[in-house]
Parts: structure tokens; C-alpha cells; sequence
């Protein structure tokens, strides 16, 4: 784990990244835990499906901006940025996969862990008064 001026737990990571994609309506979140797989690459994946180009940088930048708020962690590596069809936001111990539709079918990331638990988010619903 990136080390900051406390030391940040995963879960908390996880929890950020959540809200972030919620803040933007991302779909589809599914929470990865990989922790009790062998040799795994992190804790968590953290998967969601975005609709356009404009709505998964959105999704990307929010949960950038709710991590470093919260938890004052930055990536440690950012990939996909400009092809928009998967955005890979690496937190070195929670990767986050933010996917187009076709892309995410196509991958099937979550089938390539069949032994890990996972955790379906429910959709961000707004209040209505």
C-alpha cells in the first residue's frame, strides 16, 4: 500500500471508490475480494460499467477526487485514460476497472477470478422529496 500520512486500509480504498462511481452513476459495481486468493495482484478489484466516453472519464476523475479527499492517496498508476474503453486506476492493494459495456463482456474480468468473493453494489438511487 502507498503509504501517505496515515496509513490508509483497503476497505477504506474500496469504500472511496464506491461512492466515487456512484457520484456519477457508474453501473454494474462489483466489489472483488482477492484477498484469500494466492498470489493475487491486490486486495480488491473494484469493477464498474460506464456508458460513454464523457461519463467514464467522470467516473475516473470522481473516484480520484473521493479517494485523495478521504483517504490522501493518488493512484499509483493510471492506464486508459485516452482510449476510454477501460480505465485502470491502480491503488497498488485495490485496482479499479472502469469498463464500457462491450469491453467488460468481452474481458469477463470477474469470471477470471472464480474463487474470489464477490460483492454486487447496489445502484445509486437519488432521493426524491
Amino acid at each position: 500500500m502507498i503509504k501517505g500520512k496515515d496509513t490508509v486500509t483497503s476497505q477504506k480504498i474500496v469504500e472511496f471508490s464506491v461512492k466515487g462511481i456512484q457520484e456519477k452513476k457508474g453501473s454494474d459495481i462489483v466489489v472483488i475480494d482477492l484477498k484469500k486468493i494466492g498470489n493475487a495482484v491486490a486486495d480488491f478489484f473494484v469493477v464498474c460499467t460506464g456508458n460513454s466516453d464523457t461519463q467514464i472519464d467522470a467516473i475516473a476523475d470522481s473516484i480520484e477526487k473521493e479517494v485523495y479527499i478521504n483517504c490522501n492517496q493518488d493512484p499509483w498508476k493510471k492506464e486508459g485514460k485516452h482510449s476510454k474503453e477501460w480505465v485502470l486506476l491502480d491503488y497498488v492493494d485495490v485496482v479499479i476497472h472502469i469498463f464500457k459495456k462491450e469491453t467488460r463482456e468481452y474481458y469477463g474480468i470477474e469470471e477470471l477470478w472464480g474463487d474470489a468473493t464477490l460483492t454486487e453494489i447496489e445502484e445509486y438511487k437519488t432521493k426524491t422529496l
